[in-house]
């Protein structure tokens, strides 16, 4: 039924209903909607282990001192008042030498709130509605929200569960036409922990630079590397010629997810680009700025050596270890391992039962708390869930052990 058609019915009812934009129809959140399952289960008294929301600072990661110690002094020195709109000089300068380091050359950069809101600019500085961007499949659901609330068309690439959830590269192509504006790169992955080769990146760009793309390259994890032999690449800092976004910001490598502090570095030909990063500053100008002081917190994060995270990735890559061997033991279910970040993306093959229903149930019956595969995406006929691995490993064996025991109930 047409929301006019509904409008009319409620006229001839003499009622009335406020009805939203049609814009906000298809817009999701997978993350945070299924809050209300879990809030069904708390109050039939379960005790609820949650593993659903990738928020480090919530599992006894602490912002590091220095970094907090910065925002406090901001504040105190009255620096209060408003920024310019992409950004305080002493913010961009660190991002840039972080950049340069990475390999990037930025020609561009503009903090924001929260990596989320870069990614926003980005998306709804270049693309009308109808116009399509490729995100990955599976996909961290923000891309879908957004593009759902600026009526572009998302059109999927698959990644391969089969080797390690690399790129399937032959999935890309068919899905471009004319009114194809960019491609979705997300490095390490959310939600499957991939860390993407060398090779791989190299080929996106050719295939960016063919069909005259930009590359939307999301690396807010790129420090959290699980393998010792590993190093993260930055896309950017593999081309000149093309144009490219890379997202990143506090919440995630500087444990301050509540900074709200994020940013975009734009390279490739800056001529090219000219118009687009304009227009990007004319959105960022809308909102007047990010956080004033809370941006002094960046040069106090970038222009040191993280030493914190070094701590954590040896404790994370146990915790892994230790939640995978535990999901591959457990009959129905397989995971890959992931390489980076603090997500893993298990499949489950249980007949008779979907995704959806298989988390709800879980967190109902079990009070264990997971995200629905389909709410990031998936192969067609494939089931998953994602699960987060920071929490101690005494709450990652209590919740494997209500897992298996809720899983062997269909055996």
């Amino acid at each position: 039924m047409s929301l006019n058609l509904e409008r009319v019915i409620k006229e001839m009812d003499n009622t009335f209903k406020i009805f939203p934009a049609e814009r906000t129809y298809g817009v999701e959140y997978a993350i945070r909607d299924i809050v209300e399952a879990s809030l069904e289960a708390k109050r039939a008294g379960k005790d609820l282990i949650c593993l659903n929301i990738g928020d480090p600072v919530k599992y006894g990661f602490k912002t590091p001192e220095h970094i907090v110690k910065a925002a406090c002094e901001a504040l105190l020195n009255n620096l209060n008042s408003y920024s310019e709109s992409t950004g305080i000089s002493e913010a961009i300068e660190a991002i840039r030498g972080y950049a340069l380091k990475k390999g990037i050359k930025p020609v561009d950069i503009y903090i924001t709130q929260g990596a989320s809101e870069a990614i926003e600019f980005a998306i709804s500085a270049l693309a009308n509605p109808g116009d399509n961007i490729l995100l990955p499949s599976p996909c961290y659901p923000l891309y879908q929200a957004i593009v759902a609330k600026f009526q572009i068309e998302p059109r999927f690439y698959y990644l391969d569960e089969e080797k390690d959830w690399e790129i399937e590269i032959d999935s890309i192509e068919p899905l471009i036409d004319k009114r194809t504006k960019a491609i979705v790169l997300i490095n390490p992955n959310n939600p499957t922990g991939a860390i993407y080769s060398k090779k791989t990146l190299e080929q996106i760009l050719d295939i960016a630079e063919r069909y005259h793309l930009v590359v939307l390259s999301d690396e807010i994890y790129d420090q959290f590397v699980l393998e010792e032999d590993l190093e993260h690449v930055s896309i950017a800092a593999l081309t000149d010629e093309v144009p490219v976004i890379t997202f990143n910001g506090l919440s995630k490598n500087y444990f301050a997810p509540g900074f709200r502090i994020g940013w975009g570095i734009v390279s490739g030909p800056e001529e090219m680009l000219k118009d687009y990063i304009e227009a990007i500053h004319k959105l960022a100008r809308t909102r007047l700025c990010a956080s004033h002081p809370l941006q002094f917190a960046i040069p106090a994060a970038l222009n040191n050596e993280n030493h914190y995270i070094k701590q954590v990735i040896f404790e994370l890559r146990k915790r892994r270890d230790l939640l995978i061997d535990g999901i591959n033991l457990i009959p129905m279910l397989s995971c890959v391992k992931p390489k980076g970040a603090f997500y893993a993306f298990p499949r489950f093959e249980i007949p008779g039962i979907q995704d959806l229903d298989f988390v709800k149930r879980l967190i109902l019956e079990e009070g264990v708390v997971l995200v629905h595969g389909s709410g990031f995406g998936q192969k067609p006929n494939s089931q998953h869930f994602r699960i987060i691995f920071l929490p101690e490993e005494s709450v990652i064996i209590k919740a494997l052990e209500r897992i298996e025991r809720f899983v062997k109930k269909f055996l």
